[in-house]
């Protein structure tokens, strides 16, 4: 039979030495587990004489507690010690001096995209907005892309993978108009919406990124016509840019969902690595617009004859580049906290007509 009195002594002993809470908890599975010694032995009752039982039942479940007294001990001890520990290797001295603050600015993007909800606002316009993952509907048919379309095409649009079920193809949008169907076919005109967001193309360079933002806005109304279209934009671009006025002209264009189109394109001179707006001979591309096409209007259930309107599109980045002087739009993407430092804004001037926007 088992030497109880030398089992209890090796126990407390082990017990007492043990320099960790895991390896406390190893001590007590071995002794008082479902394996373990103490366990064994009270399992083993069941084989003894009744007399037997009378006399090792109590010094074995005696055992047992004192044990499980002494395991609950030493568990708070080192509880104890380790939480003095911890207090003395995280504490701080607050006679130091502060650590130098890291600022954080706002990304050129986000500035700008807040400066121009900023400048619609202010000219009666709305936000709207809509999903990063688009159907085929919303993206190209509804707004008047034929069926062999280029824009359609793999190499220009992400396409995910097909529906195993209807063997339809959800998309990356590639601009954010299918924001305009989804207002136009939810909204009763009339509608004036800018919709910001990001938008996806497969394009890299300079001044192309596969991930990109646009601001597209749209005006649904009775008797609209184009010369709403030229002063709103004439009015927005003079205002980003902070300027009395701007010397702008629009060529004639294509865009399947607007007729008719067109390209605003601003003067500027661009000499010396500077760019300054109503002088020189050069002319900059710098959004695209248009009146909504009848076909637009007739899938989103609005009535051609009885409301027109205009719609137009920029790239959000790209004006950053043009009015903050960035040379290149990758980095814009690259997350170079140095970079931030040197084109970001502060946090804390938020921008407005009343107050200045940059």
């Amino acid at each position: 039979m088992t030497d109880l009195n030398q089992l209890e002594l090796d126990l407390i002993n082990a017990i007492g030495s043990a320099d960790g809470v895991q390896a406390l908890e190893d001590l007590r599975v071995s002794a008082l587990g479902r394996a373990g010694s103490i366990s064994g032995l009270l399992k083993g009752l069941g084989a003894m004489s009744p007399d037997e039982r009378r006399t090792e039942g109590p010094r074995i479940n005696g055992l047992r507690d004192r044990v499980a007294s002494a395991l609950a001990a030493r568990k708070a001890e080192l509880e104890a010690a380790e939480l003095e520990a911890r207090l003395k290797s995280e504490h701080m001295d607050l006679t130091l001096p502060p650590r130098a603050a890291r600022a954080g600015s706002v990304h050129p993007t986000l500035q700008v995209m807040d400066e121009m909800v900023a400048l619609f606002a202010d000219m009666g316009f709305s936000v709207a907005e809509g999903p990063d993952i688009e159907d085929d509907f919303h993206n190209f048919t509804a707004l008047n892309f034929p069926p062999r379309h280029p824009a359609r095409e793999m190499h220009d649009t992400f396409f995910l993978k097909p529906d195993p079920e209807t063997g339809e193809r959800k998309v990356l949008r590639t601009h954010t108009s299918p924001v305009q169907i989804r207002t136009m076919m939810s909204t009763t005109p009339p509608i004036r919406i800018i919709a910001p967001g990001r938008t996806f193309r497969k394009d890299s360079d300079a001044t192309h990124t596969p991930m990109f933002h646009q601001v597209e806005g749209l005006v649904i109304d009775r008797d609209i016509h184009m010369g709403h279209l030229k002063w709103t934009l004439e009015t927005f671009v003079a205002r980003f840019f902070e300027v009395e006025g701007i010397d702008a002209r629009f060529r004639p264009h294509h865009f399947p969902f607007t007729e008719p189109s067109a390209e605003m394109d601003i003067r500027c001179d661009r000499s010396g690595g500077l760019l300054k707006l109503n002088e020189g001979d050069s002319w900059m591309e710098i959004l695209g617009c248009g009146m909504v096409h009848p076909n637009v209007l007739r899938t989103c259930g609005i009535d051609p004859d009885e409301y027109q309107g205009f719609a137009f599109g920029m790239g959000v980045d790209r004006l950053a580049m043009l009015k903050y002087g960035i040379p290149d739009l990758r980095p814009m993407f690259e997350a170079d906290s140095r970079w931030l430092s040197h084109y970001g804004f502060s946090a804390f001037s938020a921008p407005s007509p009343a107050a200045g926007l940059s």
